[in-house]
């Protein structure tokens, strides 16, 4: 089953993003490369594709795990969880119905 993963920054957690970016990144193509990832990426704290500075509010991971309670452990097992980039996470069901 599908699971969106939406996670909340803390403030100013733009420096600590770079630093784990590529660990972060490497779970996710892992994701990507099994065939289950639907779609992945932050959240820009401005209206600009590129923020800059101003970095970014959170983010958005949309997968395939086999049960709520796996997509959760994973979550929580991210580069960005572990070191102060994210606050929070919440983990939902999703059903996919478009396209």
């Amino acid at each position: 089953m599908w699971y969106c993963i939406i996670a909340t920054d803390y403030k100013n957690s733009l420096s600590l993003r770079k630093k784990y970016r590529p660990k972060h990144l490497k779970r996710i193509e892992e994701l990507q490369s099994q065939g289950r990832l639907l779609i992945a990426g932050p959240f820009p704290k401005i209206d600009s594709v590129e923020p800059g500075p101003n970095g970014f509010t959170g983010s958005l991971i949309v997968a395939e795990f086999n049960s709520l309670l796996d997509a959760t452990e994973w979550a929580h097992k991210d580069p960005f969880m572990l070191n102060g980039v994210y606050k929070s996470v919440n983990v939902k069901p999703f059903k996919k119905t478009l396209p």
